[in-house]
């Protein structure tokens, strides 16, 4: 999937959702204390879209939590690249199938940013295997992460952002292609696909609390394309969108940034695919995973 791209931006500026503090820490700030929204986007550390994701939060001034369980040297040198942008910025670990260290995660944020204002949920796995070689552990791997580790990191941040008068944003990721699946993906789709009935359903449960936390998804086709993709397959994928050019991951952002700075929009899911949800001349063609070999 290549490397983040230029992206047009639009000259409008989207106000940003009011900062807020949480009551424990509600004390007067110190006037070069920073200040500023905050928005935790899992799966940054890596550069790959989470990364594009915080950055350009990071353009609108927002305060910046980093999380990655894995790739900790890329988390170290994304925190140092986004001190150098003058963002303030902090990392969280911890696997996201494990609610305590989720909840843990947000109380570190609220700890040292006083809120948590939105939250980009980005970490996933993404694997196939054809139907006959799939095992019972594939689809249990894939529940695991994409589908309890959604869960745990949308309840943790959702319960944080109960707790604050003006509530919060949540935006998670799924795939477009769970509307329309195509073949040995099988396992991987299970876990996909329910975060659309989770988006909903969390959207239902927050705003129950406090109705100023509103939950909302983005459905992505494929947005970064792996070096490994040959260019006859690359443009294969291309010409398999609408509107005939590769996904960049800042269209996943713009997204996101749309999403969490919006007030009357809620418990939706948003395909930022080129079209592929309606149009694709083969159920393959779409395909961006680096190891796969379609017919």
């Amino acid at each position: 999937m290549p490397m983040p791209g230029s992206s047009p931006h639009s000259s409008t500026q989207i106000p940003h959702h009011p900062a807020t503090k949480h009551p424990a820490t509600d004390v007067p700030k110190e006037p070069d204390e920073p200040s500023g929204p905050v928005v935790w986007v899992t799966g940054s550390g890596a550069k790959r879209v989470g990364r594009v994701v915080a950055r350009l939060f990071a353009k609108h001034g927002y305060r910046i939590a980093l999380h990655a369980r894995s790739s900790l040297d890329e988390l170290q040198s994304a925190r140092e690249e986004f001190s150098q942008l003058g963002a303030p910025c902090m990392t969280t670990t911890g696997d996201i199938r494990s609610y305590e260290a989720m909840q843990q995660a947000t109380d570190s944020i609220r700890a040292a940013f006083g809120q948590l204002d939105a939250m980009v949920h980005c970490a996933a796995v993404w694997d196939w295997k054809p139907l006959e070689e799939t095992c019972q552990e594939d689809p249990q791997t894939q529940f695991e992460i994409n589908t309890l580790g959604a869960y745990n990191v949308a309840k943790a941040a959702g319960l944080a952002m109960v707790d604050q008068p003006t509530g919060g944003r949540l935006v998670l990721v799924g795939d477009w292609a769970v509307a329309r699946p195509y073949r040995d993906f099988s396992a991987y789709f299970v876990g996909k696909g329910a975060i659309e009935t989770l988006v909903r359903s969390m959207a239902v449960e927050l705003a129950s609390r406090n109705p100023n936390v509103h939950v909302n998804g983005i459905l992505p086709g494929p947005v970064m394309l792996d070096p490994s993709v040959s260019a006859q397959r690359a443009e294969k994928i291309l010409q398999s969108s609408l509107v005939k050019r590769h996904g960049r991951p800042e269209d996943v952002a713009q997204a996101a940034y749309f999403l969490a700075t919006q007030s009357f929009i809620t418990g939706v899911c948003l395909p930022v695919d080129g079209g592929r949800t309606i149009y694709a001349p083969n159920e393959t063609e779409s395909v961006a995973h680096p190891t796969f070999k379609p017919d």
